[in-house]
Formats: C-alpha cells, sequence, structure tokens
C-alpha cells in the first residue's frame, strides 16, 4: 500500500494527471456552487490565489484580476499555457519578497495548502494573506479535514494524502484565529464524487 500511495504521490505532480484526478472526483457542479456560495468573486476583484496548481478554478472565476503562485515549475507552465490571458502566474513559494510589489488583493485563496502545512508555516501563511488583503477582504482555505463521525473512505483517503497536517475544524479556525479577528468554517462533505471531508474557512479583519 505505501508503494501505491508513493505512486500515486508522484504521478499527481504532473498537471494533465492532477487536473484530470480531479474533475473524476469532483464535479463542476460542485465547484461552482462552493465557488459561488463561499468564495463569492466579484467581476474586477484583486485576487490572489496562493498554490494555484494549473489554475484550472479559472474556469469558474469571472473577470478577475488574477495572480497565482505555485512552488511547481510544470504546474506553471501548464497555467500558462492555458490561461496565460487571463492572468499572472508566478513559479515561486509565497513569502513577503515574492508579494512586495503587488499591492492589495480583495480576495486571497488558498486552496488545498493549509494540510501540507506545519503550525508555524501555516501561520505565517495567514499573517501573509493578512498583509495582503485591502480592507474588508477575506482570505478563503479549503483542506482536508478530520471529523467525527465521517466516512470510513474519507478518513482512509485523507489518510494517504500527501499532506501531513490535516487537521479538524477547530484546529484550522484555531490557527486563523492568531491572526484574524473573524473566522468562519464550514466542514462538508459534498465537494467530491466520492466520501470526503473538507474544511472550508472564511477569515477577514474587524471593520
Amino acid at each position: 500500500m505505501a508503494q501505491i500511495t508513493t505512486g500515486l504521490r508522484r504521478v499527481l505532480n504532473h498537471p494533465h494527471v492532477y487536473v484530470v484526478t480531479q474533475r473524476l472526483l469532483t464535479s463542476d457542479r460542485r465547484t461552482r456552487h462552493w465557488v459561488e456560495q463561499i468564495l463569492r468573486p466579484r467581476a474586477g476583484q484583486r485576487v490572489l490565489d496562493i498554490g494555484c496548481g494549473p489554475a484550472d478554478l479559472l474556469r469558474f472565476l469571472p473577470e478577475v484580476e488574477y495572480v497565482g503562485f505555485d512552488s511547481s515549475a510544470d504546474y506553471i507552465e501548464a497555467a500558462r499555457a492555458r490561461f496565460g490571458g487571463r492572468g499572472r502566474f508566478e513559479q515561486a513559494r509565497v513569502d513577503a519578497a515574492t508579494l512586495e510589489g503587488l499591492g492589495r488583493f480583495d480576495l486571497v485563496l488558498a486552496r488545498g495548502v493549509l494540510h501540507h502545512l506545519d503550525d508555524a508555516e501555516a501561520e505565517a501563511l495567514f499573517r501573509l494573506a493578512r498583509a495582503a488583503l485591502s480592507p474588508g477582504a477575506r482570505l478563503v482555505t479549503l483542506d482536508a479535514c478530520w471529523a467525527e463521525g465521517q466516512h470510513p473512505v474519507a478518513r482512509l483517503l485523507i489518510a494517504r494524502d500527501r499532506g501531513q497536517n490535516v487537521r479538524d475544524a477547530t484546529g484550522y479556525r484555531a490557527l486563523a484565529a492568531r491572526v484574524f479577528d473573524e473566522v468562519r468554517v464550514e466542514v462538508r462533505h459534498d465537494l467530491m464524487r466520492v466520501p470526503y471531508t473538507h474544511c472550508s474557512l472564511e477569515a477577514s479583519l474587524a471593520p
């Protein structure tokens, strides 16, 4: 099982395989629902996507000023090839230096990022996101999540995830609350075709 899991992780590093796998596991309807109900982007907004991967989420966004960062050169190359006219894509880890000069954003997004980070790294990401947000703007994250009574298949899949820092909703919220005044979390079991559990988190500063 360990060899199979390691092989799958390596395969998912290929952008095309990653996109196909995501579309098999979820659906456009489910993703669109999450975008409309939770992410709530508006045309003309400035959007920063931390860990954007091949930027497939752009299919569901209105015309926004999009900046995506990912540490994978392959993912960024794929994003530029497909969406080059719709945004700016940078191969880099997000830190204060990479964000310098980019200005403030109306929406900062980090999907599938926090569960790859330990507590110190996650808090650092929250602080970077806070510094990048315009007044009244929001950070939205989405990650694998442990939950009481979740489907055993979901627990098995999450245990095999590439991220080694999966938390429950309380754990994600506690980290965000170190940095943000207002934090809301929602546990979702309906974002994939197979049993799976996500924590959707929204964080913002008090007006």
